[in-house]
């Protein structure tokens, strides 16, 4: 019961989560107007606006003009259910569990609007560092002091690489965003979690977009894969670091 309830939760953050991906990189405010058709410009009903059944009865089709609506708002809340689900179902119910699901989805936020529009708003980085610092009470004053650990190194590393890397090339390397997501990232994951992230995000990048980057010249999105190398280090990041470690050490 507890999952599901998670799940139903998750979809209705999931379609408020739309509704930032869609407005945040325009500075357009979040609360108004109404959720509305992005075609027709009617404002939805709230019986069209239930998270992931309102698209698959109408078919992702708006009730008034007919014109269809992006499945990216399904998929979306179906993440989001899922991932809360997930959160609850592996850490229970408590502040670790929503810690899990609430940084799941500030991930999911940045990793999409970051691929769509090569942004990273704020209200992502800035206000989940503030989420991220206050969960890690906590742990107490150790908790507080490794949040904050964390987000120093996560901030203060990716903004030497930034400015080694403008020094180097004579350009911009690295955007102000993905630098104020390392901080928020780093209340999340700790010190070293910062450093598993940096690591594995420049990986996953390496194999999967240098190569398109370099075919179709295109920019790389880094907090997208920033996002999904944080989502490992959360989930699995003692595990790594334990057998990194153990490997180290029995060389």
């Amino acid at each position: 019961m507890a999952v599901t309830l998670a799940g139903v939760l998750g979809a209705m953050i999931g379609s408020f989560l739309n509704v930032c991906i869609l407005r945040l990189p325009n500075d357009e405010s979040i609360l108004h107007p109404p959720s509305h058709c992005p075609r027709c410009d009617s404002r939805i009903a709230w019986y069209d606006n239930v998270p992931i059944l309102s698209w698959l009865v109408l078919r992702g089709r708006c009730r008034r003009c007919g014109k269809g609506i992006s499945i990216q708002y399904l998929l979306i809340e179906a993440a989001t259910a899922l991932l809360w689900a997930a959160a609850v179902w592996y850490w229970g119910l408590g502040l670790d569990g929503l810690a899990a699901a609430l940084f799941g989805t500030i991930l999911l936020g940045i990793a999409v609007t970051d691929a769509k529009h090569y942004l990273i708003p704020d209200e992502y980085t800035w206000g989940g560092l503030a989420i991220g610092l206050l969960l890690s009470l906590r742990g107490g004053v150790d908790g507080l002091l490794w949040a904050l650990a964390g987000a120093g190194l996560g901030f203060g590393l990716l903004y030497f690489v930034a400015w080694a890397g403008e020094k180097a090339f004579g350009k911009e390397a690295m955007g102000g965003g993905d630098i104020k997501m390392m901080a928020m990232v780093g209340a999340f994951v700790g010190w070293q979690g910062v450093l598993l992230t940096i690591f594995l995000g420049a990986f996953i990048g390496t194999i999967v977009w240098v190569p398109i980057s370099l075919w179709h010249k295109r920019l790389v999105p880094f907090g997208v894969f920033l996002a999904a190398a944080a989502g490992i280090t959360f989930v699995f990041g003692d595990q790594i670091i334990a057998w990194y470690l153990n490997f180290v050490t029995a060389s």
